[in-house]
């Protein structure tokens, strides 16, 4: 089984009062976990990749829970997404390892999503950040709730690590006014509308 040391955790918290407009009753709430893990396949090419994304299940089981746990419990989560920060002794396809763990992570947990989660990936240096997309858990098209989230962490990656990364969100940006498909109007058919 291949093995991704956890070094760290992270985990980043933030509340939107207002943005410019008037306050809103609820702040909007958005977090982020990071763990920083050793990188197995740092330094050679390895052509099978896709059996390790097996042991990255239970790290992604984690974050989610922290997360969770961190906004209050589930209940008006309403926004997911992922990504991963390769250090400079990987190679970029070293990040799509977390594309179904990560996904499987909060949707074991959310229960019934059916938008795709959105992903980032890069390969950088220790501090280099990452900009997490957001989007709603069961419509892609809800356009009140794309966003990003910047997260890093000083020390990490290392050259032979790489930083996965989960985020969600409840409500949408704060004082959103862009139409299209409304959080209200979802039908939940399809994960698009």
């Amino acid at each position: 089984m291949t093995d991704f040391r956890l070094r760290k955790l992270c985990l980043v918290l933030d509340e939107t009062h207002h943005d410019g407009g008037a306050d809103i009753e609820s702040p909007r709430q958005r977090a982020a976990v990071l763990a920083v893990v050793s990188n197995p396949f740092a330094g050679r090419y390895e052509p099978d990749l896709q059996s390790a994304m097996e042991a990255l299940k239970p790290l992604a089981l984690t974050m989610g829970k922290r997360l969770i746990e961190a906004l209050g419990g589930p209940e008006g989560i309403d926004a997911y997404g992922k990504g991963a920060l390769v250090g400079l002794n990987g190679e970029l396809e070293h990040g799509a390892l977390w594309h179904a763990p990560g996904g499987y992570g909060m949707r074991a947990l959310l229960g019934e999503s059916k938008a795709i989660v959105p992903s980032v990936k890069k390969v950088g240096a220790a501090g280099t950040t990452l900009d997490l997309p957001l989007a709603h858990i069961n419509a892609a098209y809800v356009r009140s709730h794309f966003d990003t989230m910047t997260v890093m962490v000083p020390d990490g990656p290392k050259p032979d690590e790489i930083v996965f990364a989960l985020c969600m969100a409840k409500g949408p940006r704060i004082h959103s006014r862009m139409g299209g498909l409304e959080a209200h109007q979802i039908k939940g058919e399809d994960g698009l509308r």
